[in-house]
């Protein structure tokens, strides 16, 4: 048998390469996604989704609705918000977008993937106050989520600004973007208040471009089918929308799914995390923890600033945690407390008014399904929030920006 000529191996070789370069650096329109692929990608929370474009532009181009969030959004029980919008036929879905992890800075990136799709509509961004520690967005966290795709769109979209200047440092600050060198050299041109060179923008289009494909060929990779189990917890509920009998059967659901500890947490999620000889470790062990004082809180300005420029109609969710783990762990509840009035007042004050704040409601019986996520009862109480602000008609909205909220002084003022 004989061997492949070198030379006609050389060819193939060239010709793949060719062709590659031709499949990824060519604009080109890849099959529609279709209602079921969409339904099974508004669910995921995949990276693949999560660091593209297309599955999300696609999604927000029908009835979804962004939900912006971290680790509760994997939460899925009965009353999870994706859940009761299937089950009683809402006109809107919503898309989850974010994991454990994903805080302010990530989520700004994440705006820049879906900006058109945000222009004068809605979208529900749920805030963990565990986010604002003295620390921040954590690097690590942050290169797990980080998308040269998306960091380019922003590239080429941003203009001069102080919020620019700062979301510019705040990425240099993650590293991880130095790892291409016209990326890095570009966000630091924005840094110093810069515009990029005719060259940066080339090369960075020309990027852009073979990303895009790149998404638009590999979005479905590592994606997980969660419609089945959406539609299996669903399943147990009643026909017909009642938020009183649903909050009775939430209150049923909850006891029979906190039977084997004392703080009202998931059984499977104490037996697994939490039980053992480890626990007596964790009585007082959170006592330290304000979330009072916090870059994230200048991140979160930089958010805000984004749905401002796009005049997105946002419901802010502030959730509890759970009060009984909170007095076992020793965390500060009235400084946690403190922190939630913080975050609401830099949104009602620059007109972002549609808060639903849960920062009380840690001691409502069944409200948490373990020691910061809400379930059951309080994905209920989130879904009275999230029905009427779904059903209003969309109006013009005037926010008013104040730069006071990117200083030091608002992130770590102690008085």
């Amino acid at each position: 048998m004989k061997r492949p000529h070198f030379a006609t191996t050389v060819s193939a070789l060239a010709l793949a390469i060719v062709a590659a370069v031709v499949v990824l650096g060519v604009a080109w329109r890849p099959m529609p996604l279709s209602k079921h692929q969409l339904e099974v990608d508004s669910l995921s929370q995949a990276d693949s989704i999560l660091k593209g474009q297309r599955v999300k532009q696609a999604a927000m181009a029908k009835n979804y609705v962004p939900f912006f969030g971290s680790s509760e959004l994997s939460r899925m029980d009965a009353f999870h918000p994706s859940v009761l919008a299937a089950k009683y036929h809402r006109s809107y879905r919503p898309f989850l977008i974010g994991r454990a992890g994903s805080q302010s800075l990530v989520q700004y990136f994440q705006i820049q993937s879906v900006k058109n799709q945000l222009k004068n509509k809605r979208a529900v961004f749920i805030i963990s106050p565990q986010w604002f520690t003295a620390e921040g967005q954590r690097r690590d966290a942050f290169r797990q989520y980080y998308s040269p795709l998306l960091t380019i769109n922003w590239l080429l979209a941003a203009k001069p600004s102080r919020s620019t200047m700062i979301a510019a440092s705040r990425l240099l600050a993650m590293k991880v973007v130095k790892s291409h060198s016209t990326i890095g050299d570009s966000v630091a041109r924005l840094a110093k208040g810069r515009g990029l060179t005719t060259s940066q923008r080339f090369e960075l289009g020309v990027r852009q471009q073979i990303l895009g494909n790149e998404d638009q060929l590999f979005d479905q990779i590592g994606v997980s089918n969660r419609v089945r189990h959406m539609h299996s917890v669903a399943r147990g509920l009643p026909a017909i929308y009642n938020f009183k009998a649903l909050d009775q059967l939430a209150g049923k659901y909850g006891k029979a799914h906190t039977t084997n500890n004392r703080f009202g947490l998931a059984d499977n999620f104490y037996a697994k995390r939490l039980a053992g000889r480890h626990m007596k470790l964790l009585k007082g062990s959170q006592t330290h923890i304000d979330y009072r004082f916090s870059p994230e809180y200048k991140d979160f300005q930089l958010i805000l600033n984004e749905f401002a420029s796009l005049h997105t109609n946002v419901l802010f969710v502030i959730p509890p945690v759970n009060q009984k783990w909170a007095d076992y762990t020793g965390l500060s509840v009235p400084r946690y407390r403190q922190a939630a009035a913080k975050i609401k007042h830099q949104l009602t004050s620059q007109g972002f008014n549609h808060v639903a704040d849960f920062s009380r409601k840690g001691a409502v019986p069944y409200f948490m399904q373990d020691t910061i996520h809400m379930g059951w009862r309080g994905w209920l109480a989130l879904d009275r929030d999230v029905r009427p602000f779904m059903a209003q008609k969309l109006k013009p909205i005037s926010y008013r920006l104040n730069s006071k909220f990117y200083t030091a002084q608002w992130a770590f003022d102690t008085k």
